[in-house]
Formats: structure tokens, sequence, C-alpha cells
């Protein structure tokens, strides 16, 4: 005889499977609607070329993801100064990063098309990831269930300070 499933409550998952994407692509969207930060919209900075957006389902606590305002699939869409900029945005987005949380370790990538993992498969992003030894554990692994330890809004009011400052 087997024992009996275990029942762990993720409540907040219903969010995720149950969520109906707006029409369009949610990058162009935040970086046409926005010319500064917005809570609502996950959106640390909004500068030209770029924007900043917390991950609304993240991967740990501190996701965040770099864009180019522009629509674009593609590295090689992007112009050298466009894409110099970009680079340099997310370069100063890990150090913001890394003034709030202090981790380990960080992991930055680009997932570039369906095929490679991207969610947001016609739209370019860099993910920032901070990272520290044992933040994953069993839970991804048998409940489908990532433990973020700070809720979106308590992350937001924490790094919009250090994403104030001019030039990011």
């Amino acid at each position: 005889m087997t024992s009996p499933k275990r029942v762990l409550w993720a409540p907040w998952r219903m969010a995720y499977v149950t969520r109906r994407s707006a029409p369009g692509c949610f990058f162009c969207r935040a970086g046409e609607a926005h010319d500064a930060p917005d809570l609502r919209a996950q959106l640390v900075l909004a500068q030209q070329p770029a924007i900043v957006m917390l991950n609304r389902f993240p991967y740990a606590s501190g996701h965040l993801m770099v864009a180019p305002r522009r629509h674009a699939a593609t590295l090689t869409e992007l112009g050298s100064e466009e894409l110099h900029v970009l680079a340099d945005v997310v370069q100063r987005t890990a150090a913001r990063l890394e003034e709030a949380f202090h981790p380990q370790g960080m992991n930055i990538g680009i997932n570039l098309g369906a095929a490679a993992g991207a969610g947001a498969a016609d739209h370019l992003h860099w993910h920032l990831v901070p990272r520290w030894v044992g933040d994953t554990n069993f839970m991804p692994l048998l409940a489908d269930v990532r433990v973020i330890p700070e809720h979106l809004e308590a992350l937001y009011e924490r790094l919009r300070p250090r994403f104030a400052t001019p030039a990011v």
C-alpha cells in the first residue's frame, strides 16, 4: 500500500495557471504606456532605449528583466549603439541587485526563441536573477512550486529607490 500524497497549498499559483495574456507584447505595452516607474506595470525603470521590469512569475527574489523599449526579437535587430546602451543597463541593473540583495552569485541571460525557453519569444530581454547557495531546494522538483520569500510589491519598494538615480 502506498502512503497518501501530501498536499501543498499554493493559492498564489492560480494567477499563473489561469492568467489570460492581454493581446500584444507586454514589454511594448509597458514601454509605450509609461515614461516613469510604475508598480502596477512592475516597471522599475523606463528610459530610452530600455526598460527594467520585475518578473511577475520570478525564479527567485529580485528576478528582473531588461528589455529594449522597441519591439525586437533578436540581437541582430538591434543597432550597435542600442545594444551597447542595453548592455550598460544590464550591467548597472546587476550592480543595483548586488547592492539590494548581496547575492552570492547571479544568473544573467537571454533566451532567444521559444525553443530556447523564451516565455516572450517575440521581444528580446535579459533575465537577471540573484542567487544564493542553497536558494533552490526540493520544492520545484516535487511540487512544481517555487518558494519566493518576498512579495513583488515589497521587492518593487526595495529596488525603486536604487533606480531613481540618473543614468542607469
